[in-house]
């Protein structure tokens, strides 16, 4: 597995150097593994210090709470390992004050033990000191002698320890708050693969393509069972299901949702799934009234997720939502109330109704043959995506397939147009929304340069010439684009100008313009681009035609094939 790192055996010091030279607010201690506040951030004499840590590879947690309102002290084992016994005297010694100082610790063995003993040495020397374990574990239960592991409730734990400690609360109450808090969390979690330990040159277990592992730790190992893949929407219903139940969460009661990222999973998929953790709570009847998602207690680069669900009462509210200035926590957290606004209207120009009566035939049988184009882009998605995926970012057909299937999901709506000019300006409006990246608004636009030349001309073979040409000539006023750039100009102004110049009708003429924007898509492989998507990648597009040129022959191919055959006249 390929890591930017210098060696897998100074990961832990290096991580240090890079986060504490980039955040003002932390330091270290000399000599061991412990990221602490800096001097003028330390804790007054009055108030309890707060230590967490334990194996890295969780990054942010746990340096990255360190901060005013949080920790004040992270001591940080090898990866996936507990820190030694002197760490963590060496992190209560640097930060403990007269009113004592509050561990926090996951309930691993050596964690447990490690920590352990460092608060026994401390104590002989007079520091008062308490422990906290964390045992949120879901998945498992209380099934293991060594009892449920500690999961991501930690992260909420240092949270409201840290709130309740800067506002000068003693360590019993500090202990009392995170354990009336903990009793009512509980966390699940679900990997889509595996991660790598620095170093390693195998993980500890291996998925199929198509399976899940449900219910694993934060180590790298496997979880309590695997599964096939199945949507979030299922995914978040297994996981809240079995939390709803593990702390008999009940209808009507407040809670908070943490969704974590373990560490390779995109946003995109967090958010995905964060939208459906929130609406499964509030189908069981629960009221979300705090609610994060990110990376917080992550297991290197591993692709899945976990969620932590846990009661909240007003006081738990009040801490959650108490300042903060670390580096991987938000600095408050607003409680979430029940009649906030999600949607607001969306500004939109009125659509033209379409006449009385009949229908327009010629609408129809333009209609038929963009229907025809739009399925051939569906069926040569495939195709178009693997020549994009060499060039460029792989996303053209798929686009392209994605605007065809919504043109003609409208089929009826559009055919009921009054004017063919009124039907291409309504095609032009779905390419233009449904469509992404460049291919969207330039398609839009050819389309509706032909809406408004045909607008008051008559619809014969020489007017749809025209109105292609006006088409062309707007894309490349507004794209900048000229022949030779190996874009879908190289297709399209070739076609163009079979149609200025060409004394053929109909079928025949398309036929042309088809053939012509073929042998200038073909043009494109001997290019070297020099705008759009292959301009990137220089000399590595050379000898491969560029997709969007070829797009644009294909749905001219499919044009001239409709009229051909007879499926208009």
């Amino acid at each position: 597995m390929k890591k930017i790192i210098n060696a897998p055996a100074d990961v832990i010091e290096d991580y240090i150097s890079g986060l504490v030279a980039a955040s003002p607010h932390l330091a270290r201690v000399d000599g061991w593994p412990v990221v602490v506040r800096t001097p003028d951030e330390r804790k007054d004499d009055a108030r309890v210090a707060l230590v967490s840590g334990g194996g890295s590879g969780h990054e942010p947690a746990h340096a990255g709470y360190v901060g005013h309102g949080m920790l004040d002290a992270a001591v940080l084992g090898p990866v996936f390992t507990s820190p030694s016994v002197d760490a963590v005297h060496a992190a209560i010694r640097a930060v403990a004050t007269r009113a004592g100082v509050v561990l926090i610790v996951k309930n691993y063995t050596g964690d447990r033990l490690n920590f352990g003993l460092a608060a026994e040495i401390a104590r002989a020397e007079g520091i008062r000191v308490e422990m906290i374990v964390v045992a949120d574990d879901a998945a498992l239960g209380d099934a293991s002698r060594a009892g449920r592991r500690g999961l991501t409730a930690t992260v909420l734990a240092h949270k409201i320890a840290g709130a309740a400690a800067e506002q000068g609360r003693g360590a019993e109450e500090i202990v009392r708050l995170v354990g009336r808090f903990l009793a009512g969390a509980a966390t699940m979690g679900v990997a889509l693969g595996p991660c790598f330990v620095p170093g390693a040159t195998a993980p500890n277990f291996e998925l199929a393509d198509g399976e899940i592992e449900w219910g694993l730790g934060i180590h790298g190992e496997a979880g309590s069972r695997r599964g096939a893949l199945v949507p979030s929407r299922e995914i978040a219903g297994e996981l809240v299901a079995t939390l709803l139940a593990d702390r008999a969460l009940a209808p009507g009661e407040d809670v908070v949702v943490l969704v974590n990222s373990l560490g390779g999973t995109p946003d995109l998929d967090l958010r995905i799934l964060h939208g459906d953790i929130l609406r499964t709570v509030r189908e069981a009847g629960l009221r979300v009234r705090m609610t994060w998602a990110g990376p917080f207690l992550t297991s290197l680069e591993m692709p899945g997720a976990s969620l932590t669900l846990a009661r909240a009462d007003a006081e738990t509210l009040e801490l959650l939502g108490a300042p903060a200035r670390v580096a991987a926590f938000p600095a408050s957290t607003p409680v979430l109330p029940d009649d906030r606004v999600q949607t607001v209207p969306a500004p939109h120009r009125a659509p033209e109704e379409p006449a009385a009566g009949e229908t327009d035939p010629l609408v129809v049988r333009v209609a038929a043959v963009v229907d025809e184009i739009a399925r051939a882009l569906v069926e040569a998605e495939p195709d178009l995506t693997d020549l994009d995926r060499r060039v460029g970012d792989g996303d053209l057909g798929t686009n392209l397939a994605r605007g065809a299937s919504a043109v003609l999901a409208a089929g009826d709506a559009l055919r009921a147009r009054p004017r063919v000019d009124a039907y291409l300006a309504a095609v032009a409006d779905i390419l233009r929304r449904e469509v992404g990246g460049t291919s969207g608004p330039l398609y839009s636009l050819l389309v509706l340069a032909m809406s408004e030349e045909l607008r008051d001309a008559e619809p014969i073979a020489a007017a749809w010439a025209r109105a292609f040409v006006a088409g062309v000539a707007r894309i490349r006023a507004v794209g900048g684009a000229a022949p030779g750039d190996s874009t879908m100009v190289d297709a399209l102004q070739p076609a163009a100008e079979a149609l200025s110049v060409g004394d053929a009708a109909g079928a025949e003429l398309l036929g042309m313009a088809a053939a012509a924007a073929r042998t200038g898509a073909e043009s494109t492989a001997g290019l070297r681009p020099s705008l759009g998507r292959s301009s990137y990648i220089g000399a590595r597009a050379d000898g491969i035609p560029d997709p969007g040129a070829v797009a644009v022959a294909l749905q001219l191919e499919a044009a001239a094939r409709a009229l051909a055959t007879g499926t208009t006249s």
